[in-house]
């Protein structure tokens, strides 16, 4: 009988094993091995070794795109959870009304897809109907009306911005859950010792949801090293290269160019900078921890 429920536990076990490898591991290899050969997609394919890891390491192009995403990662870091902290702040005090309407109005941006986000702030950005522009005319201020999405020196900006709205609620949500497990009576026991909110803040509730933090920079890191919806619908990667990231030349190169086995060489990058950067800002921040320690 203990067989019998063991053999079927590890039966119900493997299948998400299964749904992982399949999903993620299959893709992965399957663009490792094709990152190895010239192929343009048809039957014919000739080997090349890691002569397209030798030409990515010499393309401006790709590095480009690569500190575009970092510049966009910086700003969402900020902008996501920096914003979603302060919100979790507020709606995790006590005496706040109405906490479900506020919660369900922050998050809201989350359920929707990039495509649908991307679309939406477009329409926003847009020269001759957006919103944006609307507003300047009728306040006075029809100097600053331009076409948004066109200025290559804001156009990445504004694309970063989207992506902030969208996932602030989402991060509002870890934080808050991170917040709910700080023991109150901690709390209550700084009051009575005098610590002021400020106080509180600093040496007590930050450092206890510490781990929650870099779960919500582990995964905001992840997220936009990776992009690659919104930015398409929105800019295409321009104007020029101004808005292009990894994500989307790899894209590019695969199935525009029909150069699949470079396309997939980018998607091998994508994977290991994003590892590295990860890592590397995981364990700056630990270190950085245990000398405050």
């Amino acid at each position: 009988m203990k067989a019998l429920r063991r053999s079927t536990y590890f039966a119900y076990l493997s299948i998400p094993v299964f749904l992982y490898c399949f999903i993620i591991l299959v893709p992965v290899a399957g663009a490792i091995y094709y990152s190895l050969f010239n192929w343009a997609g048809g039957p014919k394919k000739t080997f090349i070794g890691i002569g397209n890891y030798i030409t990515l390491l010499t393309d401006k192009v790709f590095w480009q795109s690569f500190l575009h995403n970092v510049e966009i990662t910086v700003i969402c870091i900020i902008g996501q959870i920096g914003l979603a902290l302060i919100l979790a702040l507020v709606l995790n005090a006590r005496g706040i009304k109405l906490r479900q309407l506020h919660l369900s109005v922050a998050y809201f941006p989350a359920i929707l897809s990039a495509v649908v986000v991307g679309f939406i702030w477009q329409m926003l950005y847009d020269y001759s109907n957006g919103l944006i522009n609307d507003v300047l005319a009728i306040v006075g201020l029809d100097e600053y009306i331009q076409p948004w999405l066109a200025n290559s020196d804001l156009a990445l900006v504004l694309s970063a911005i989207p992506l902030i709205w969208k996932n602030i609620g989402y991060y509002m949500i870890i934080i808050l859950a991170g917040l709910a497990a700080i023991d109150s009576s901690v709390i209550e026991v700084a009051e009575i010792d005098g610590a002021n909110s400020v106080q509180r803040l600093f040496h007590i509730v930050m450092p206890m949801i510490r781990n929650t933090l870099i779960v919500c920079l582990t995964l905001c890191i992840s997220g936009n090293m990776k992009i690659f919806d919104h930015i398409y619908v929105m800019t295409g990667g321009g104007p020029g290269n101004a808005t292009n990231v990894m994500a989307l030349y790899a894209y590019q190169n695969s199935f525009i160019r029909y150069r699949m086995g470079y396309g997939s060489a980018i998607s091998v990058g994508i994977l290991v900078l994003s590892i590295l950067i990860t890592i590397l800002v995981r364990h700056a921040i630990q270190g950085r921890s245990e000398n405050e320690e």
